[in-house]
């Protein structure tokens, strides 16, 4: 059974390491800085044999280097941030298949918090790992896309199985939550009750991370674009998809 430990890094963002114990093979996913994943496999006994980017900024690719020097693995990140992301040794794109410590996954691009951002979804864990796409009851900023391709790309995401989990890049839910609670909810008592949960979790000091897709969809208003009743309760029933998107977009960015 593949093992996954989640590491806080930085002032909110998450690690990922994965470990499959039949192969003894490690990845890492995104790391921000390298001392608390060698703390990690130190501490596990675990060699590190992967490296894997989901996007160029600095917070998620730091540690690539002082990793590759020490462990001598393998990295792996998005083909449109080749000249971003130095030194891959293998670069993919939208709709290649990967090898992840023997799990077999599949490259998603998903433009629009930056141009080359891509998710890796395992179809056979049942896992997402989302980068800074999506995250709980919220989304990425958009910083080099436009708000029609961070749709496009969440339109991606929408379509995968609401039982997979979701492994996001940062710890911003409780922030997601008051912004949600600002806005006008058809199905409150829902959002409610996710609320008290994660509310719950952050009181003990615990990740509200990986969460299932199933529940975003319902609650996460970046990804009610189609949704009429919850356009309706928010008095925005003319606006189209993209629009619909972009406003509660914009709402956040000035919350």
């Amino acid at each position: 059974m593949t093992q996954i430990e989640i590491i806080k890094a930085l002032s909110d963002n998450y690690i990922y390491v994965l470990h499959n114990p039949i192969n003894k093979q490690t990845a890492v996913i995104d790391p921000g800085e390298a001392q608390p994943v060698i703390e990690l496999l130190e501490k596990k006994n675990w060699k590190l044999s992967y490296i894997f980017n989901t996007h160029h900024h600095e917070d998620h690719i730091a540690g690539n280097q002082k990793l590759i020097d020490k462990y001598n693995c393998k990295l792996i990140g998005p083909k449109y941030d080749q000249n971003r992301i130095h030194n891959c040794d293998h670069y993919v794109l939208d709709g290649d298949e990967i090898d992840m410590i023997g799990k077999k996954g599949k490259v998603l691009h998903t433009p629009g918090h930056t141009i080359g951002h891509i998710c890796y979804y395992f179809e056979s864990l049942k896992i997402l790992f989302s980068g800074d796409t999506l995250f709980r009851l919220g989304c990425g900023r958009i910083f080099e896309g436009t708000f029609e391709q961070m749709k496009n790309s969440l339109d991606k995401i929408l379509n995968l199985p609401d039982d997979i989990l979701v492994y996001c890049g940062h710890e911003y839910t409780m922030s997601n939550a008051n912004f949600c609670k600002s806005i006008v909810y058809n199905n409150v008592e829902e959002l409610d009750a996710n609320i008290l949960e994660i509310k719950n979790l952050r009181d003990e000091e615990k990740p509200t991370i990986p969460f299932f897709l199933g529940q975003e969809k319902k609650l996460n208003p970046f990804l009610r674009y189609n949704d009429t009743n919850f356009k309706i309760a928010n008095n925005i029933q003319e606006l189209n998809s993209v629009e619909t998107f972009k406003y509660f977009r914009k709402l956040k960015d000035n919350y």
